[in-house]
């Protein structure tokens, strides 16, 4: 188990760069599998997820090769099957594999998943994507050590409604639906910048999609796709985790990158809490402008609403806020595990199962502790922690760096299935810390 030394108390300051958004990446990784010719995705970053789909994508038989500079070649020409006991050994906890499932049906009339793991930040049930599955002809065996899928009379397109617009199963439909004989149109559709890239890529393809206002998703099914050269959309939760620390640690930090459209929402909730932003050509710039930080009341909610992985690292900054801010979380029913390492830490928040935000959601009355007030300022002190997921994780990172004295930072490994590099940049920031294995 790595673990991290910090010394806190010290403003970050300095530029990081982004590469693209590992919520986008790895599925345009494995949109490759569709194109019968191969395929050229930029940006794509360093980190563990990558590295995960890389490998299940390899033991699929596709050809990859990733530079230094972050352009990754796959060549599906070569698409074969592969045991389920290989896939189970390189899945480890990423949930990745359930998206495998319709390109491999397109491409070898059968997939194969294993068990699935992931953030233990609520519940992310692979019934949507079994559901969605079956809707398009798959038919699906539960196997003592996983699940394996047959397509016996193809797939065809189909009508779907989900009851949340899920993005997991939102992609399902896409990556499934773009080869399905037949239109496909999906109601309740989640409408992320992430999708819309990767509607971009499929689109590149060769594939026929239009999004209407209503959350509607229309897919018309064609025979055969070729492959994509794209550069991958930046990393806006790595962005938003960067500008947080900022704030927490009074420091200035340039995220080369960043754009302001997609990070809209964010930005105005930045400007509330007190927070300053320059927007460049080629990024933005974050600082604390000196002063008191203000309290702020906010709900996360699916796209254009404020992301749920902003919430964790902006929680550490209001732990520094003059006043009492509320958060209701309204997409993981268990995100807020995270705040009893900053409560060892000092920070003064109260978690609670109501509804705190302005209308109720699908969590209340259900017992999930959803709801969280923080109170603020309180001076953070060092402490022992561990990480228990990846945006929980940068979050302690971020609380351990703005605390006075040294933390003991351990698990941290989860920390790079999605932020490229982040010791490195740590260390061009100035964070005074120490590394081992």
């Amino acid at each position: 188990m790595s673990q991290i030394t910090v010394t806190g108390g010290k403003p970050l300051k300095g530029r990081v760069d982004l590469k693209g958004a590992k919520n986008l990446v790895t599925k345009a990784m494995v949109a490759a599998l569709l194109g019968d010719g191969p395929s050229v995705l930029k940006d794509t970053p360093f980190i563990s997820d990558v590295e995960i789909v890389s490998r299940l994508l390899q033991l699929h038989g596709v050809k990859i090769e990733h530079t230094e500079d972050g352009v990754m070649s796959l060549d599906p020409s070569n698409v074969a099957s592969a045991r389920m006991i290989d896939i189970d050994a390189h899945a480890g906890s990423s949930r990745i594999p359930i998206l495998f499932c319709g390109p491999l049906l397109h491409r070898l009339g059968e997939a194969f998943i294993p068990g699935l793991g992931g953030c233990h930040i609520g519940d992310r049930p692979i019934d949507y994507h079994f559901e969605v599955l079956r809707n398009f002809g798959a038919v699906i065996e539960e196997l003592e050590n996983g699940t394996r899928l047959s397509a016996p009379k193809g797939l065809k397109g189909a009508k779907i409604s989900l009851p949340y617009p899920s993005v997991g199963a939102t992609e399902q439909v896409l990556l499934t639906a773009t080869r399905a004989e037949g239109l496909t149109e999906l109601s309740g559709a989640a409408i992320e910048p992430e999708i819309m890239d990767l509607i971009a890529i499929l689109q590149k393809m060769g594939a026929i999609i239009s999004v209407d206002t209503d959350r509607v998703i229309r897919i018309e099914g064609v025979k055969e796709l070729s492959g994509y050269n794209h550069r991958a959309l930046f990393d806006r939760n790595e962005a938003a985790s960067w500008a947080c620390a900022a704030l927490a640690t009074n420091g200035d930090i340039f995220v080369g990158g960043a754009r302001q459209q997609e990070m809209t929402t964010f930005l105005n909730v930045y400007r509330k809490v007190g927070g300053a932003f320059e927007i460049e050509d080629d990024g933005i710039r974050f600082f604390h402008p000196g002063g008191d930080l203000k309290p702020v009341v906010l709900e996360t909610d699916v796209h254009p609403g404020f992301m749920t992985d902003w919430q964790q690292p902006l929680v550490v900054a209001l732990t520094q806020a003059k006043g009492l801010s509320i958060i209701h979380e309204t997409v993981y029913e268990n995100r807020f595990g995270f705040t009893d390492a900053l409560v060892q830490m000092g920070a003064q928040i109260q978690i609670y199962r109501e509804c705190l935000g302005g209308t109720a959601c699908r969590f209340g009355q259900r017992n999930f502790n959803h709801s969280a007030v923080i109170s603020g300022p309180t001076p953070l002190h060092a402490a022992d922690i561990r990480v228990p997921d990846l945006r929980g994780g940068f979050s302690h990172m971020v609380a351990a760096l703005a605390a006075k004295g040294t933390s003991n930072v351990t698990n941290v490994q989860l920390i790079s299935r999605g932020y490229e590099h982040f010791l490195q940049k740590l260390t061009d920031l100035g964070a005074d810390f120490t590394y081992s294995e």
